[in-house]
């Protein structure tokens, strides 16, 4: 491990205040030996810089899939007070709520393994790629205005869906807290022709099997059964998210000297939770993740009309298991010390995982906790996991989003040939469709960490717990 990195417990390790200057809380992050081999000591550093941040409470949270990003490391958490805390769009994202929702079917694996008709019908129904643009949905300014203030409950409301899928998503789909106005021009024409498309980097849709069931009860709650057709879509808020992103870093940059706030990475640029450039950007970032839930919503329907069609199955036999948001801050409440605050947690590609008897969970959902979906990595098995008890002691809810890069995007392309990534799936019995070769070759398997082995962690470590592991059949990449 990193020299000054202190073990803390079985996978868990401490960077102690003093790491660096200023560090006004520990840093703590969940690691096996096996993924501490390939740590990006510049992640850990990162940890250490967000620790410095003024209103921090208790720690600054790595999770297994952490790695080097843009202010945050990707797989960091952090809670501040309200009072003297601050929000940062370096702990969120550029893609503000890139999220992944899971779908389930009545279909079994013979009835979708080597349909390349299905998987080639998906790809032509879901627009994919830089600046794809809607096949389903006529964009408008009025239309992006209730996406934003709304989220997928405007999608369902004008027939992207039904009202159960609401229930099933965090937050039911919608941040309340959205302020449109706080959207520039540049970023709603970004997104007005955007909405109910995939996207590109690390998106996608997956037609995938369930292969194990580890916890049976939550199983059968979360409507998961083996052998069972299910379909997961990892997409957020497009080009809008990206702006109002890079939009408000320039306005927050400006904040920083007019608060006096001094930081070791100009990356983690933010303002006040209470100032006006801090309510700014909480406000556009809220109407963002907005935006993305209804995106996700109007594909998942544009999914069940393809299945229907293909298979003649009622959409209320494809129920929406959860959708949950990897980048986004949000105001919660947590216990801190020996009294319940309301805080605001960034969650910079990692999940919120609210154990059994959350308030802000369905009431079906209650006695089991939330549903916690980490994909994997194209070739590699992705897994369904529960909120813990301990995820609430312990990360304010949090766990890990995916299995988390160890390769750039340039590394990969100039190592790795899409065509033969492609081959070598199709060997495996995995479809694979993409708009062009390096799309596959930037996300490879090869170069995520092992997703079984990440997963592992956090369920031993306590803070989720595996409910199902499940395969891909077929994969469309943005």
């Amino acid at each position: 491990m990193i020299d000054g990195v202190k073990r803390a417990g079985t996978d868990e390790w401490e960077i102690p205040v003093g790491y660096i200057p200023g560090m006004r809380v520990p840093g703590r992050f969940f690691l096996s030996e096996a993924l501490g081999a390939i740590l990006e000591p510049g992640a850990i550093q990162q940890l250490a810089n967000v620790a410095t941040m003024p209103g921090i409470i208790t720690n600054s949270l790595g999770m297994p899939d952490i790695h080097w990003g843009y202010g945050f490391p990707i797989g960091g958490v952090a809670a501040f007070s309200l009072e003297e805390g601050v929000i940062s769009p370096g702990g969120v994202g550029f893609d503000i709520n890139c999220g992944v929702r899971l779908l389930t079917t009545p279909l079994t694996r013979n009835d979708v393994a080597g349909r390349k008709d299905l998987i080639d019908d998906l790809f032509r129904a879901v627009p994919t790629g830089v600046g794809a643009k809607s096949s389903s949905l006529k964009g408008s300014a009025k239309s992006l205005e209730e996406m934003m203030n709304t989220g997928a409950r405007w999608a369902v409301e004008n027939g992207f869906g039904v009202p159960r899928d609401l229930i099933r998503c965090e937050d039911s789909g919608c941040m309340k807290a959205a302020d449109s106005s706080a959207v520039s021009a540049k970023a709603r024409q970004r997104g007005i022709p955007q909405g109910g498309t995939l996207g590109s980097g690390n998106h996608f849709l997956e037609i995938q099997v369930v292969a194990e069931i580890f916890d049976a009860p939550a199983a059968k709650t979360f409507g998961l059964t083996q052998g069972q057709v299910c379909c997961m879509i990892h997409c957020g808020s497009r080009g809008l998210g990206h702006q109002v992103c890079t939009d408000h870093l320039k306005i927050l940059e400006g904040a920083m000297k007019k608060y006096h706030i001094s930081l070791p990475d100009r990356q983690l640029a933010c303002a006040p939770l209470q100032s006006p450039e801090g309510k700014a950007y909480f406000g556009a970032m809220a109407a963002s993740a907005n935006y993305a839930w209804a995106n996700r919503q109007i594909i998942m329907h544009t999914v069940r009309q393809v299945l229907s069609k293909k298979f003649n199955i009622d959409y209320d036999d494809m129920p929406l298991v959860y959708d949950v948001a990897h980048n986004v801050a949000k105001i919660e409440e947590h216990i801190v010390g020996t009294t319940r605050e309301k805080v605001c947690v960034h969650r910079k590609g990692a999940t919120r995982a609210f154990g059994p008897g959350s308030p802000d969970l369905p009431q079906e959902l209650t006695a089991i906790g939330q549903p916690v979906i980490i994909p994997g990595s194209m070739g590699t098995s992705s897994y369904v996991l529960c909120g813990t008890a301990t995820a609430m002691e312990r990360t304010f809810g949090s766990t890990c989003h995916g299995a988390g890069r160890v390769m750039s995007r340039t590394q990969a392309k100039k190592r790795l040939s899409g065509k033969e990534v492609a081959a070598h799936l199709a060997k495996e019995g995995i479809i694979v469709r993409a708009p062009h070769e390096n799309a596959i070759a930037d996300e490879a398997p090869d170069v995520y960490k092992p997703s079984d082995e990440v997963v592992g962690v956090v369920h031993n470590v306590g803070i989720s717990r595996l409910v199902a592991r499940l395969v891909p059949v077929g994969v469309i990449k943005g």
